[in-house]
């Protein structure tokens, strides 16, 4: 099979790999469609993630869905054909945090795409069976690819907690921006701002439902948006955290969901506490992949503007260099990873 290897900063291979027959409990998946992260995007330009350095050759790809190839030993309910999105995180299930249903912070965690653990950037893939999530018919694989990181918007509204009526500012406009941004929508929220500097993104935040979108270099946010209920900052770098905590309302919410480029990130401490704002951080998803795929499903519309471009497993070095430059519009890039 043929597999996108990361060897360096900004340097892809492709390579061929053997796969052995899927193990008693596990399925064979044909990797179709993975979305680029931005999380990908780290590794690719900065040789890290969250304080995790890369070690190379490493597969990326945690946003995939595909169908079902082969079915190992003891598996029911899954057959070749089957169409399926595929969850990246291995948890141990018996440790305190996931006995007490916090799986996305298992002591044992395993997340596909991290170094030791090829992710999916590659044509075939073993799984364990409670990793597939069948797909309804509306969805393809393109559009499956949506609900990893959908289920990461879906978690950061568990801390943000938006009510109807209610205000809220994204600072950041990439894919997780995006979506947190049209589940706000959805959620009842009657006024969002959206803050990104680059023009194509602030256009695609209005598309997915953003009341207004300013750009942060051309003025200070904090005077142009009154204290807003809710803050999500899916940017986290020095700037938006600051901006964040100023934006907010006193007694308000301040959800951090992006991954900061620093191993620390100040805090207008003072702010804070004369606000008394409530401030979380967001570690990935758990367990709203079967939410986020029926709420795709049921408000396609809203969610299909983020597809701005696809490529092939073999461009795949074409796909991240447009993203770090934001060229041609792009909003989220879909990897195929196999024709069909």
């Amino acid at each position: 099979m043929r597999v996108a290897e990361l060897i360096g900063l900004r340097q892809f291979r492709l390579v061929e790999r053997q796969i052995a027959d899927p193990g008693p409990g596990e399925v064979q998946v044909r990797v179709q469609a993975v979305g680029v992260c931005g999380s990908d995007m780290h590794a690719y330009s900065e040789g890290g993630i969250g304080g995790k350095l890369c070690v190379y050759p490493m597969v990326l790809g945690h946003e995939p869905a595909g169908v079902v190839a082969k079915v190992g030993s003891g598996v029911s309910g899954w057959q070749p054909g089957d169409r399926a999105a595929f969850e990246p995180a291995l948890y141990c299930y018996h440790c305190q945090f996931c006995m007490a249903g916090r799986h996305n912070v298992c002591e044992n965690l395993r997340f596909l795409s991290s170094p030791g653990d090829p992710g999916f950037f590659r044509e075939y893939v073993n799984l364990p069976a409670r990793n597939l999530l069948a797909l309804p018919p509306n969805l393809g694989a393109n559009e499956g690819s949506l609900i990893e990181p959908l289920a990461v918007a879906l978690h950061s509204m568990k801390f943000g907690q938006p009510k109807p009526g209610e205000t809220a500012a994204v600072f950041g406009a990439g894919p997780i921006g995006l979506l947190t941004i049209a589940v706000l929508k959805l959620s009842g929220v009657s006024r969002v701002w959206a803050i990104d500097p680059v023009p194509a993104r602030r256009e695609l935040a209005r598309q997915m439902g953003a009341d207004s979108s300013l750009d942060p270099n051309a003025g200070d946010v904090a005077r142009q948006i009154p204290g807003v209920d809710v803050v999500f900052d899916c940017v986290a770098k020095r700037e938006s955290v600051r901006q964040s905590i100023q934006v907010a309302r006193s007694a308000g919410r301040v959800v951090f969901t992006g991954i900061p480029s620093e191993m620390e990130s100040p805090i207008d401490f003072h702010t804070w506490r004369r606000k008394e704002l409530a401030l979380f951080q967001v570690r990935r998803s758990n367990h709203e992949g079967e939410q986020a795929r029926d709420l795709l499903a049921a408000h396609l519309p809203c969610f299909a503007p983020l597809i701005t471009h696809t490529r092939p497993l073999d461009q795949i070095g074409q796909a991240f260099a447009q993203l770090e430059r934001y060229e041609n519009g792009v909003g989220k890039i879909i990897i195929r990873c196999s024709a069909s």
